[in-house]
């Protein structure tokens, strides 16, 4: 019997809102992506190993990881 089995990371693009940046202090709109890691199956993916978030300033162009608490508190805002 052969099993093929691997990880594999995804990006998703969420919603953004304009806030301030805690680097650059300026007003902009901050971009916000989900990065999942899935364990897949014969390429299908069947179980979520890991889910992170990170927000993008769209003025200086930094990075910086969130919670999903924040996350949550961003989309509700």
């Amino acid at each position: 019997m052969f099993l093929l089995f691997g990880l594999k990371t995804m990006a998703r693009e969420l919603p953004g809102r304009p806030a301030s940046c805690q680097y650059c202090h300026s007003f902009a709109h901050h971009h916000l992506e989900e990065r999942s890691t899935r364990l897949t199956v014969f390429f299908i993916p069947v179980l979520t190993t890991s889910r992170s978030y990170r927000i993008t300033c769209s003025n200086c162009g930094r990075m910086s990881s969130i919670s999903a608490r924040q996350k949550n508190a961003l989309a509700r805002g």
